[in-house]
């Protein structure tokens, strides 16, 4: 690498209290490891990871001064790695990058060849990091819908979680599909915004949850994206309809699900996880694939907000205390 290259960052450092603090800094290329890419990052988004690494939570990241950010998309600077070169357009999501590896809230990143996808046709870098790490796992637990053969006239699909950054993505690929999608809030400001992502029908988080003590409740829909965890998701299975699939990939209301065996085994619901992270290169190619083909929604214009990096500690303290709507999307470019 060029020890040369300077680039501005967002730098997480921990004080002697334990606290966090952050800042942007000027930081070298030289500082950085040295992996098979140097990357330019042109865009990155904003997701709870990596807020949580801002924070300092130890089961994110470890090691600190710090710069987070799962998500990064940009071009090739250098290349050690036959399959890339100089001025690839490329992403990088999930893996180590931005939790223990310097990450997308920097202008520039230094990661392994494994991580990297090339930028498929019909997707730019900056669309490509609208949808992010939030996209690409939404549109992955459709992936597991579609492929349990739950066609969109089967019946409503409900996504929980509706207005935060998998939720509103989970919305808006489902609705381009042409399924007919219950959003589940408790922002009643945020309505408006669900209508026009496409929701056919929207709940109150107490119309799922405040329900009887029943093992088996009447069939309310067929599939659904839950991101939220706990009792939502215990309340979702006892109303699936039979055969239908239900995938998780968020834990904001618990990490324990205290449930009955009856929906699976008297209806044949399938709970289907998510682990967007590391799932296998074959399947994060065809997913971004499809975003890039025909799962590519027409509404990215209004599903974000475009920020520098300066902006970005207020939009993290906002993601914390839950008041986040849609995808941030964060500009390196100057």
């Amino acid at each position: 690498m060029n020890p040369g290259s300077s680039y501005n960052a967002i730098v997480v450092d921990k004080k002697k209290t334990g606290d966090t603090e952050l800042s942007v800094q000027k930081l070298n290329t030289g500082q950085l490891p040295n992996n098979d890419l140097l990357i330019r990052v042109h865009y990155s988004s904003l997701n709870f990871k990596d807020a949580l690494s801002a924070k300092g939570n130890p089961g994110v990241t470890r090691k600190f001064p710090h710069t987070p950010g799962i998500d990064a998309a940009g071009v090739v600077e250098q290349s050690s790695d036959s399959r890339f070169r100089k001025g690839d357009e490329v992403i990088v999501t999930s893996y180590d990058l931005g939790q223990n590896t310097w990450g997308g809230f920097g202008q520039y990143i230094s990661v392994p060849g494994d991580w990297v996808v090339p930028l498929p046709k019909g997707l730019t870098l900056k669309e490509s990091m609208i949808f992010g790490t939030a996209g690409f796992t939404a549109a992955y637990g459709v992936k597991k819908i579609v492929g349990q053969n739950v066609r969109p006239d089967a019946g409503a699909v409900i996504v929980t979680g509706a207005t935060g950054g998998v939720g509103t993505m989970a919305v808006a690929i489902l609705s381009h599909l042409g399924y007919s999608v219950i959003a589940v809030t408790g922002k009643s400001d945020q309505h408006g915004f669900l209508k026009k992502i496409g929701v056919s029908k929207i709940m109150d988080r107490q119309e799922v949850t405040d329900i009887s003590s029943k093992q088996m409740l009447s069939s309310r829909w067929v599939a659904g994206v839950d991101t939220v965890g706990g009792g939502m998701l215990d309340a979702v299975l006892r109303q699936t309809d039979h055969n239908g699939v239900i995938t998780c990939c968020g834990n904001v209301l618990g990490g324990e699900l205290d449930t009955s065996i009856y929906p699976f085994i008297l209806r044949g619901v399938s709970l289907m996880g998510i682990d967007s992270g590391i799932c296998l290169m074959e399947d994060r190619l065809e997913i971004w694939n499809k975003l890039a083909t025909d799962w590519k929604i027409d509404s990215l214009d209004y599903l974000h907000r475009e920020i520098k990096l300066e902006q970005l500690p207020a939009e993290i303290d906002k993601i914390i205390d839950g008041k986040q709507v849609g995808r941030i999307l964060v500009n390196l470019r100057s």
